[in-house]
């Protein structure tokens, strides 16, 4: 990333490589819809096997996945159940109850990792013909409004057993799960083994332009192929967007611990800065959420835009930095040195530069 623009907005904001530019207009391309687009096929197979799945489906996005994967594990009137701060549930537009008829049943867990007795409290009487039925736990890992906290192996193994015992279903939000097995030292396989559907997003921590893949046994897919075709997202000959998540699911994963190293290091750095605190031990993953103490989040990030380096604000005193292939260690560098910069001079005069109103200064969360 040039010395013009360090963005820390999101993992989504990667940009193409050459090499996926070159996939993408070489790309060789069928109906996707009819089933017969080569690429998209290589890449459905290969994450699958990746993910240790018998099959997978390719989508536009990741909030399609997981609505995709409602809709095929529940019925109308059905109650799900996540953690109160899952993706799905909190910036996914309703979609559950929108489109699905399902309701949705949450819990607190402010490191947002579930512990088994949040299912076990919130399971429904199947007898009771006046509750709705329990039919499925969404899992989400790693845990976005967490900061990025992976959900640990013997954790999922656990929430899986308990659920699958009462009869429930678990499907795994892993937009960034490959993050997680490079945080836990494991695998994108031995974490999705228990689940029963798993999701992960192509454009976000493995850096491609569009599209995330959903994974599960054959038949699950094919019903779930029914879903998306049902939700606008067939999308004819996208083997030129398939090309590229190729590229990024071959080489995405191997990038991903100097994200993590980058992650650390600025967490520690912040820290240090005056009216900031990183909860430093729990920077895991590719994401770092640094809290205000009498300066506004509004303020540093109009400060830190203006000298070239991009943020977002989940919550009001809350700024969250996320690491990704386009960031180098020069970008970190000069992050530390537009932020040291930006939060010593906001200290010195109170916590107040600029007046006005600006969108990118609003609290926002991806």
């Amino acid at each position: 990333m040039s010395e013009a623009m360090v963005d820390l907005r999101s993992d989504t904001v990667t940009r193409p490589t050459q090499a996926m530019r070159q996939a993408m207009a070489n790309a060789v391309v069928g109906d996707d819809v009819l089933g017969d687009d080569p690429t998209v096929k290589e890449l459905e197979a290969k994450f699958a096997a990746t993910l240790g799945k018998e099959a997978s489906v390719f989508m536009p996005s990741g909030s399609m996945c997981n609505l995709a994967a409602i809709l095929t594990h529940c019925r109308a009137g059905d109650e799900i159940l996540m953690e109160e701060n899952t993706h799905t549930f909190r910036y996914e537009a309703g979609s559950a109850c929108r489109f699905a008829a399902v309701q949705v049943s949450t819990f607190q867990r402010s490191s947002g990792i579930p512990e088994v007795s949040d299912i076990l409290t919130r399971i429904r009487n199947a007898d009771d013909e006046h509750q709705p039925r329990s039919s499925l736990f969404v899992l989400e890992n790693t845990h976005n409004v967490a900061g990025g906290r992976p959900v640990p192996l013997e954790r999922v193994r656990e929430l899986c057993d308990a659920a699958h015992e009462k009869g429930l279903k678990v499907h795994m939000d892993g937009a960034r799960l490959f993050n997680a097995a490079q945080a836990l030292g494991t695998t994108v396989a031995a974490l999705s083994s228990p689940v029963d559907s798993v999701m992960c997003c192509l454009s976000k921590g493995l850096g491609a332009p569009v599209g995330s893949l959903l994974a599960g046994h054959n038949a699950f897919i094919k019903e779930a192929r029914r879903a998306r075709k049902a939700l606008g997202g067939g999308m004819r000959q996208s083997g030129v967007l398939a090309a590229a998540g190729l590229i990024a699911l071959a080489e995405g994963p191997s990038l991903l611990a100097k994200d993590h190293e980058r992650a650390k290091k600025l967490a520690r750095a912040l820290d240090a800065m005056p009216a900031v605190s990183v909860d430093v031990e729990s920077v895991s993953s590719n994401m770092v959420m640094a809290w205000l103490d009498g300066i506004e989040v509004g303020q540093v990030i109009l400060a830190c835009k203006e000298q070239g380096v991009r943020i977002l604000a989940p919550r009001r005193n809350c700024l969250r930095f996320v690491f990704h292939r386009d960031i180098d260690d020069n970008g970190l560098r000069r992050a530390i040195q537009v932020l040291e910069e930006v939060t010593g001079e906001l200290s010195r005069l109170g916590g107040k530069r600029w007046e006005g109103d600006d969108p990118e200064a609003k609290p926002w969360n991806d």
